[in-house]
């Protein structure tokens, strides 16, 4: 039975587009697997805090000589990283915000990428020592941004700093398949945008029966 850990990353609610999205794909999936496990972590409402100089000391500090502090101090961080272990499905709704992630999904990735839990590090391995520690899971991501051109060859390609920087750093959660669909044009509530709505949720049940093996591969909008 899947396990998906469901994150929100906008601070909007009812107005958010990607909300929207990233219930829908959970619901869609539940449809066909009533019986998978949802870990939801709304970071859009509830933030991580930001790292600080304490929790960097903390995080490479071995484990043993850690003090009590120290311990405190990670002790979210050790809560997101269980989370993100027990999921094999990565859900993540996520507007863009200056062209790159909101502000809390950052914190979020500061706080699950950590050596030794997440990623090991050995200079043995040359000029790449970093490796991901997890293995095999699959990434769904549902976005939503107010210009357009942002897909490969777009004319904003250069300028998309959030899913692009989502799948490098999943790469050390131990993601090996990564999705995206991706809503355009909202902030010129025109036709285009509303069109590019339609096709994004028209998407999600395709990829959620793509994702569980169902009626073989599809073809999914990503832009």
């Amino acid at each position: 039975m899947t396990t998906l850990l469901h994150i929100d990353a906008s601070p909007r609610g009812d107005r958010s587009v990607s909300r929207k999205l990233s219930n829908s794909f959970v619901e869609h999936w539940l449809t066909h697997e009533p019986g998978a496990t949802i870990i939801s972590r709304d970071v859009g409402r509830n933030p991580p805090p930001l790292i600080t100089e304490a929790w960097v000391a903390a995080a490479f500090t071995a484990p043993g000589d850690r003090t009590a502090e120290q311990h405190d101090e990670l002790r979210l961080s050790d809560a997101l990283i269980d989370e993100l272990e027990r999921a094999n499905v990565i859900v993540i709704g996520a507007p863009m915000h200056n062209y790159g992630m909101p502000a809390a999904l950052k914190s979020w990735f500061d706080k699950v990428i950590r050596i030794d839990k997440t990623f090991s590090f050995d200079l043995a391995r040359g000029d790449f020592p970093l490796e991901p520690i997890m293995r095999g899971k699959t990434l769904v991501v549902l976005s939503s941004r107010g210009e357009f051109g942002f897909g490969p060859g777009g004319v904003r390609e250069s300028m998309n700093h959030l899913e692009t920087h989502i799948f490098t750093c999943a790469h050390y959660l131990g993601v090996q398949e990564s999705h995206l669909i991706a809503v355009d044009y909202q902030e010129f509530n025109d036709e285009r945008y509303r069109r590019s709505l339609a096709d994004a949720f028209a998407a999600i049940p395709e990829l959620v029966r793509q994702c569980l093996g169902i009626d073989g591969p599809v073809s999914v909008a990503a832009e």
